[in-house]
Parts: structure tokens; C-alpha cells; sequence
């Protein structure tokens, strides 16, 4: 019997105890931003969402779009303007964010599913008003339809999930009014995970996750207690775009998810290495053990 052939049984047999552990549980996975760029991986992350669904893993796949959304804006001559750094949305930004998110990068997430051999459906954050919005305010900035999540219902996600499809989530919401606002999506899929009462959220990046020392990716923190994150934060090692991500990893932990990570995209099949090997991937949020 071939090397490779035995090599490829151990590592099935080593995932069972994992398999198990998340069979018929929820998983949100987060996935966008510059981790959509790269066509391979993306082949490589939806191949993954289709085989955890396949052995029975409940998965729901929360996503953005900035690439995309900036290429759309840049075509139609959208000049971009930003406030406090983030970037103001008015009312003919919110119509292309919501026709990129919900129509076209929403679809091909979903076309590419049903391609291997799964069955997904897409939806919106709009959709039965799964993510109600106000506005966000920075500073007391108006940032115009940029908006933060008063409530999540889970009630149409489950209804997916029981039918057997993996739910696609647009991160776009609204208010009672009906009207829509963008919703940052790692923000999004915390809140979601949390409303669900998920096993796990995983936030797909193009990062390795938290690091000791930013230039060297060798420095990865593996593991990160909820208690230690205002210390890391104090000390540096939390800082800039590693905050927000953070802070929606606490969130989600602190709504009842079991656990949290954020995962380089970068690396084929991430996904499965976190969820089913013992050093798993990138950067683990948890409860210390009482």
C-alpha cells in the first residue's frame, strides 16, 4: 500500500473526534475582504464550507466586499469620501454596496457552493430583517448609511439550516423604516454567531491572526483568554486593524459562542485546520476554564 495512501487515512482517522464534536453543531465562518481576491482560495474556501456541511456541520457563511464594492465605485466614478478614516456612505454608495453585496458577490458565493456539489441559498441581512441597523456614529461623525446592529433574528438562518442549505449572508441590513445600511462583516457574523448560540466563528482574514511582534509572522499568539485582551490592547499587541477584529471575536464569546478565531485565508484549507487538528489555525478566543 502506497505512503501517501496510509498518510491520508491517519489524518482522516486523527479528524474524527473533531467531526464529531461538531456534528450537527453551528459554525459561522466570516469571509471577504482582500481573502476574496485570489480565485484558487477562493476555490479552496468554498470547498471547505461544502465539506463541513457534508459530514454535518450546520454551516452559515456571513460575507463582505470591499474589494469588489471599491471596483464598482471606481467604475461608476464614485469618488469615495472618508470620515475619521472610515468611509462615509451616502445614498448612491448604499445602492452599490447593496447591489454588489446582495446581488453579484452574494451570487457567485452561492453559484460556487451549488458547483460542488452542495446546496446553498443566498440572502441579505435585509431579508425578514435578520440585522436591523441605526447609524453607526464614529466620534459623533455621521457617516451616513454605515450602520450598527441594534438586533439580530435568527429565526429565517435556522429555517435554512434545518432545510438542509448552507445560508450565504449578505452583510447589508435595515432599520424599521426598511431602509438599508452597510454593516461592517466581521461585525456581522459575531452578532449572527451570537444570536445563534454557535460552536465557533471564524473569521477568514489575510492575516496570520494576532501577533507578539507585527513584522514577524513566526510571532503568532496561538491562543488568547477573553480576561487577557484589555492587557494585549494596553501592551500594543492588539492594536490598529487587529482591534476591531478582536473586539468582534470578544463579542461573539461573550453572546454564548463557544469560541472564536481568526485564520490567515491566505493558507489552503485553513478552515480544516482549525476545526480539525489539535493546534488548529491562526489566533483561538476563549473562556478560561473554570
Amino acid at each position: 500500500m502506497e505512503i501517501k495512501a496510509v498518510q491520508k487515512a491517519t489524518i482522516l482517522s486523527q479528524a474524527l473526534p473533531y467531526i464529531q464534536k461538531y456534528n450537527g453543531k453551528i459554525v459561522v465562518i466570516k469571509y471577504g475582504g482582500n481573502a476574496m481576491k485570489n480565485e484558487t482560495l477562493k476555490q479552496n474556501v468554498m470547498s471547505d464550507v461544502v465539506l463541513l456541511s457534508e459530514i454535518g456541520i450546520k454551516v452559515v457563511l456571513v460575507h463582505g466586499g470591499g474589494p469588489e464594492i471599491n471596483y464598482m465605485l471606481d467604475k461608476t466614478g464614485k469618488e469615495s469620501h472618508f470620515v475619521n478614516g472610515l468611509r462615509y456612505t451616502d445614498e448612491e454608495t448604499m445602492e452599490v454596496v447593496q447591489m454588489v453585496l446582495a446581488g453579484k458577490t452574494n451570487k457567485d458565493l452561492v453559484s460556487l457552493i451549488n458547483q460542488k456539489g452542495a446546496r446553498a441559498v443566498g440572502i441579505s441581512g435585509m431579508d425578514a430583517h435578520i440585522i436591523e441597523a441605526v447609524p453607526y456614529q464614529a466620534k459623533g461623525a455621521d457617516l451616513g448609511y454605515v450602520g450598527a446592529i441594534s438586533k439580530v433574528d435568527g429565526s429565517l438562518i435556522l429555517d435554512v439550516l434545518d432545510k438542509g442549505y448552507i445560508p450565504v449572508v449578505a452583510s447589508v441590513g435595515c432599520d424599521k423604516e426598511g431602509h438599508s445600511y452597510n454593516i461592517n462583516a466581521d461585525t456581522a457574523a459575531a452578532s449572527i454567531a451570537a444570536a445563534l448560540h454557535a460552536e465557533n466563528m471564524i473569521l477568514v482574514s489575510d492575516i496570520p491572526g494576532v501577533l507578539k511582534d507585527p513584522n514577524d509572522e513566526a510571532s503568532l499568539i496561538s491562543c488568547i483568554y477573553l480576561d487577557d485582551i484589555p492587557y494585549l490592547q494596553q501592551s500594543g499587541v492588539i492594536s490598529g486593524g487587529m482591534i476591531p477584529k478582536v473586539e468582534c471575536c470578544a463579542n461573539a464569546l461573550h453572546g454564548s459562542v463557544a469560541k472564536a478565531v481568526i485564520i490567515d485565508g491566505r493558507v489552503p484549507h485553513s478552515i480544516l485546520i482549525e476545526m480539525f487538528s489539535k493546534d488548529g489555525a491562526g489566533t483561538m478566543f476563549q473562556r478560561k476554564e473554570v
